[in-house]
């Protein structure tokens, strides 16, 4: 805490708020959460090669991990409320760790699954969106949907810095080593965290950024108890509304089309097509490159323009890039222009979906109701996972499990539309 205080007051004399500190050690664990959770999709075809496990059995491990990532969401916030910040990311980086250096031992598919299912699974959904949103309304009142673009884009950040070199470690020394890179970030997040991360801003005498001047310094917010049946009478509550099945729909469809599918395989969907892991993962980083840019700048879209048309324009063009993948011969200009197509809006659908919430629900529930939206954008991501594994497992080729993710992108694009062009204030939830 003497360390915070130091650094916020030799900050504050520079015009600099404690809050971009904040912002940046929780950038860094998301970004190490996200490369956890892509790391096991290069590991897929070394794993299947040493063992003679199939690409179904792998996936159906994978799918698991995503759904806990996912179902942990509406929950995190309440461990959160709990626990504080700083301890329930010590936490899960400390899961995460455990997850990818154990699972070096393993010889029986029942100990990966434990491992890289139910514990890497639970470790990164306590640092998923969740948490993100909950340090930017914490911390930030100006620059908000900027801070909660960039942590949505630290999935991007996160492939671009450990797919390539995982790729290489595992070409170079096998696939054991190539844990070690995220155990070490692991390492580093937990040193981060325990040093400089805080709860509130009050906790160091501030207000949030971009508070005016003058309001009174609220006290410091007691732990409140755990209550799980929170989270389930707001999904009752949100059920009974158009707009959260059209947005849980669609975001479903958003997993499915790439946590679940491309993040999974797409390595070994470049192997089927005679190109090596370290080219591939280099083409997952391009596309991470222009997620960065496409998430901030669909940050910025959603507060200029109208975010259903914006998300049917995002779909339409990943189920159009999806449906050319399997044509684009695999070259490096064929994957090149894939990867900037798709990797606009990889992860661009996560703002006008959060704005279209907030309309539609109010701010004070539309951070659960967002939760369990996304909790369906990671069920559509182990559907996707299993599904592109066993269809390769049956058929020898992911091509129909591509088709089936355009498809249903082109579903989603339509679908969006049917939500109200103004919410009004007074939905259900507000009723309720």
């Amino acid at each position: 805490m003497l360390l915070s205080r130091q650094i916020s007051a030799s900050l504050g004399r520079r015009g600099i708020h404690y809050a971009w500190v904040i912002a940046a050690v929780t950038f860094f664990a998301m970004l190490t959460t996200s490369a956890a959770l892509g790391l096991p999709g290069a590991m897929l075809q070394p794993l299947a090669k040493e063992f003679g496990w199939t690409t179904d059995q792998l996936s159906s491990v994978f799918a698991v991990r995503f759904a806990l990532f996912g179902l942990l969401g509406p929950f995190a916030a309440i461990f959160i409320a709990r626990f504080g910040l700083p301890r329930i990311m010590v936490a899960a980086a400390s899961f995460i760790a455990a997850a990818m250096v154990l699972a070096t031992g393993v010889t029986q598919l029942w100990q990966l699954f434990l491992l890289w299912g139910l514990v890497l699974g639970c470790g990164t959904g306590l640092t998923a969106l969740v948490l993100g949103a909950m340090v930017a309304s914490r911390w930030f009142t100006a620059h908000r949907g900027l801070v909660v673009g960039l942590f949505a884009a630290s999935t991007a950040t996160g492939q671009l810095i450990f797919l390539p070199l995982a790729a290489w470690i595992i070409e170079h020394h096998g696939w054991r080593y190539a844990v070690i890179p995220i155990f070490i970030a692991c390492v580093v997040v937990v040193t981060l965290v325990s040093l400089f991360m805080r709860n509130h801003p009050s906790e160091l005498g501030l207000l949030s950024l971009g508070e005016p001047e003058g309001t009174a310094l609220p006290p410091v917010p007691a732990a409140t108890p755990l209550n799980f049946l929170g989270p389930f009478k707001v999904l009752r509550e949100a059920s009974r509304n158009r707009t959260f099945w059209i947005l849980a729909l669609s975001f479903f469809i958003c997993g499915l089309s790439t946590n679940g599918l491309l993040q999974t395989h797409f390595i070994s969907l470049c192997s089927d097509n005679g190109l090596s892991a370290v080219p591939a993962a280099s083409v997952l980083s391009m596309m991470g490159a222009f997620d960065l840019v496409g998430t901030t700048l669909s940050g910025y879209l959603s507060d200029r323009y109208d975010n259903r048309k914006l998300l049917f324009w995002y779909y339409g063009l990943r189920g159009l890039s999806l449906f050319w993948l399997p044509y684009s011969t695999f070259t490096l200009y064929g994957l090149a222009t894939f990867a900037m197509f798709y990797g606009l809006d990889w992860i661009a659908t996560v703002p006008p979906t959060v704005k279209l919430a907030a309309q539609e629900f109010g701010k004070e529930r539309a951070g659960m109701v967002f939760g369990w939206v996304f909790a369906s954008h990671q069920l559509g991501a182990a559907v996707a996972a299993y599904g592109a594994g066993l269809t390769r497992t049956l058929l020898l080729t992911y091509n129909p499990a591509l088709f089936a993710a355009g498809a249903a992108c082109l579903v989603a694009a339509v679908s969006v539309l049917l939500i109200r062009r103004q919410a009004t204030s007074n939905s259900v939830l507000k009723a309720a």
